[in-house]
């Protein structure tokens, strides 16, 4: 049994088959699937999806992306959207400075001090809600994780996803008690180092997730993403830690529900 913690079925990709997309992952042995929220229609529609589908839980949130759009009535919808019941977690928020280009000269991130003010905001509302943080970190681990050291008491309830960073990085992260996710990015050609790095996880603190539609595996680079390419990544990880794959599916699978709290 495979838990797929972070993909995005609300996604306008998978309008035209999201059922059959559901169907291929559940004969890949995707038993369970997190739908991850990325903005607050993203947030309805993943509870919406969750109420529809029994193996389909939520997570609510506003990515760091549109950190200056978000209204008081807007983050107290989220509050509002996370006590129900097939929510398990608030994300994905954190901080994203990608440089993108403005509507001046050069480029530059997206309102950054805007979104380590929500990204606070969501920490405060995880810690009040008992609900555990799907981190999004791009550009941006040295700012991440400093204001969840200032805002958290640790161990911290949550998971580094799509995890990019180096092994000071993952050091730091680990200490801070949070989960590490790799996406299907770890098995691209170009993706040695990020490897490297994988070894070095303790398998009790390992998720798996596909990030779908983005971040398919090798052999499909390029094409959308769905939760059936997880065996890839798992694939992956089996021989980058020396463990057979039914044994990474089955640890992976217990650390997500133990830190969702999955009463499957």
């Amino acid at each position: 049994m495979i838990i797929d913690t972070h993909c995005h079925l609300d996604f306008e990709q998978f309008d035209s088959d999201r059922k059959d997309v559901l169907t291929r992952a559940k004969a890949a042995g995707v038993e369970w699937i997190i739908n991850v929220a990325s903005s607050l229609e993203g947030s309805r529609k993943s509870l919406k999806l969750a109420e529809e589908n029994n193996n389909i839980f939520a997570s609510v949130g506003i990515h760091p992306h549109h950190a200056d759009e978000v209204t008081e009535e807007a983050f107290t919808e989220i509050e509002r959207l996370a006590g129900e019941r097939k929510a398990v977690a608030i994300g994905e928020v954190g901080l994203d400075y990608f440089k993108r280009p403005s509507t001046g000269s050069g480029l530059r991130p997206l309102a950054p001090e805007k979104q380590k003010e929500l990204f606070t905001r969501f920490i405060q509302l995880s810690g009040k809600l008992e609900l555990p943080l799907i981190i999004h970190s791009r550009d941006a681990h040295r700012d991440t994780l400093d204001i969840l050291k200032k805002t958290c008491a640790t161990p911290i309830m949550g998971v580094m996803h799509c995890f990019s960073g180096d092994r000071k990085v993952l050091g730091e992260s680990l200490e801070l008690g949070l989960y590490i996710s790799f996406t299907c990015n770890l098995t691209f050609k170009n993706a040695k180092g990020l490897r490297e790095v994988a070894k070095l996880v303790p398998p009790e603190r390992l998720l798996l997730e596909t990030d779908a539609p983005f971040l398919a595996p090798q052999s499909r680079r390029g094409k959308r993403n769905e939760p059936a390419y997880i065996t890839e990544l798992c694939g992956c990880l089996a021989e980058l830690l020396d463990l057979p794959k039914d044994e990474i599916e089955k640890i992976t699978t217990t650390n997500a529900k133990k830190l969702f709290k999955l009463h499957i």
